[in-house]
């Protein structure tokens, strides 16, 4: 990845935290300079933790032969959004588990919806 695609990325990242801490999902994030540090935040995250957490889960992927695979990623991905909230100040879960299972998916659908409308 270049560094021209991972600023993208991160941009991306970020303007899709903003979309999502304007929906009432519980999602708070103080300023626009907060929203920037959250995106490099969990992307740091998804980058050192998810490979980690994704070892983890290969035995029960195996122990099931794959049929909860994508629970599981989606799983890994509700943690490492959670641990962002809890590391960045100003980033906030008003309703703990419940809005990082919303918001990773919110996160989720917002930057893939961004992807698809930009020639990236």
């Amino acid at each position: 990845m270049n560094i021209t695609s991972l600023l993208i990325a991160w941009l991306i990242t970020a303007v899709s935290f903003f979309v999502i801490s304007k929906l009432p999902i519980g999602v708070e994030i103080d300023t626009l300079p907060k929203t920037l540090i959250s995106a490099a935040v969990l992307g740091i995250l998804n980058s050192l933790v998810k490979p980690v957490l994704n070892l983890l889960v290969k035995i029960p992927n195996f122990l099931t032969l794959n049929l909860f695979h994508g629970l599981f990623a989606f799983i890994i991905s509700v943690i490492c959004f959670g641990l962002a909230a809890y590391l960045v100040e100003g980033f906030r879960l008003r309703y703990g588990i419940w809005s990082a299972i919303i918001g990773a998916l919110a996160l989720s659908l917002v930057s893939s919806l961004i992807y698809n409308v930009l020639p990236v």
